[in-house]
């Protein structure tokens, strides 16, 4: 059965609706290309600060790297100065980004206490100043990612929704969960289909979509247009490309054997090891290994003995040893 539609977000046509959140610390350009490649309707960038990206300092540039595989590409900023997060909203523009996603979701004390993130749904006439300066900054669509509301007694969403519809924004996607319940408790997806209703625009569900009948679950409860994967992405790049199929009405795609997953793993390495130095790259991808590797037997103590390892040779080895075993059985 079609659960998924194209949707259009602005002049940009999204065939298949499933799009990969951004996250911190997560979605770089390495873990990016790779999910675009087994299948992403769309990715977005990690969570950029408006200041850091008008200063260009090295980690926002980074943060702002994009491979032409992944067009259209959409970049997420943060911030809440109008002001400023307009002319980083220009600069991406500039740098070829074809979205620009505002953030007034991330609950993180850090952003909080900035201001920005989810921060400004407890302000609504600065966050319809942000909408405004922003979508009146650039020629290409703007986007907002939002929460339920600060706390359960201000669930405002569909309140911001209609503002930021009103404004120009073209598509929002929504947690369901507060600021206040960080990521405690369990997405509320029935909550978001008040949004839905309450305006014209695509509407993405998000939060708690780790697996096919989560996505179909989110999407029969909320009434939304398409599906946001985050977490439920660690470790399995290709989720998105079966939700893809499967709600699309291809028919379901298995997960890949262990001898790509385990190509898959160090291609990402390789790149991580490119983009960030061999220092920074073997500390980050580490978690990444971890997700990768769960729930296989030892995993664990291979996960510690790599968590000391800082010679990222000797962890590819370690790697394709612990596989072996595997990938000799599928070879005969």
């Amino acid at each position: 059965m079609t659960e998924l539609k194209p949707i259009s977000i602005g002049p940009v046509q999204i065939a298949s609706p499933v799009i990969l959140a951004p996250m911190t610390g997560v979605t770089d350009l390495p873990f990016r290309k790779v999910v675009k490649r087994y299948g992403a309707g769309l990715t977005v960038s990690e969570m950029i600060a408006s200041q850091a990206m008008i200063r260009e300092t090295r980690q926002s540039l980074q943060k702002a790297l994009w491979d032409p595989a992944e067009e259209p590409v959409s970049v997420q900023l943060a911030g809440c100065e109008p002001d400023v997060m307009a002319e980083a909203a220009r600069l991406n523009e500039q740098r070829g980004a074809a979205i620009i996603d505002i953030n007034m979701g991330c609950p993180v004390r850090k952003v909080v206490n900035g201001d920005a993130g989810s921060a400004l749904m407890r302000d609504l006439p600065l966050a319809a100043a942000l909408i405004e300066a922003t979508v009146k900054a650039v020629q290409v669509p703007v986007t907002l990612k939002m929460r339920m509301g600060w706390d359960h007694s201000s669930l405002n969403a569909p309140e911001l929704a209609r503002i930021a519809e009103d404004l120009g924004i073209k598509l929002i996607t929504v947690h369901g969960r507060t600021r206040c319940q960080l990521y405690k408790g369990t997405a509320d997806w029935a909550f978001i289909r008040s949004v839905k209703d309450a305006v014209s625009l695509p509407v993405i569900v998000n939060g708690d979509i780790c697996s096919i009948e989560d996505a179909r679950e989110a999407l029969r409860q909320s009434g939304a247009d398409g599906v946001m994967i985050g977490r439920g992405a660690y470790g399995k790049p290709w989720l998105l490309g079966q939700a893809m199929a499967e709600l699309g009405g291809g028919g379901g795609k298995p997960d890949p054997e262990l001898d790509e997953q385990l190509s898959t793993m160090l291609e990402q390495y390789e790149d991580m090891l490119s983009l960030y130095g061999t220092h920074t790259g073997v500390n980050l991808a580490r978690k990444h290994i971890g997700w990768y590797t769960k729930g296989l037997p030892g995993s664990a103590e291979l996960r510690n003995k790599i968590n000391q390892q800082d010679d990222p040779r000797v962890v590819i080895e370690m790697l394709r040893e612990f596989y072996s075993p595997w990938l000799s059985r599928a070879a005969a």
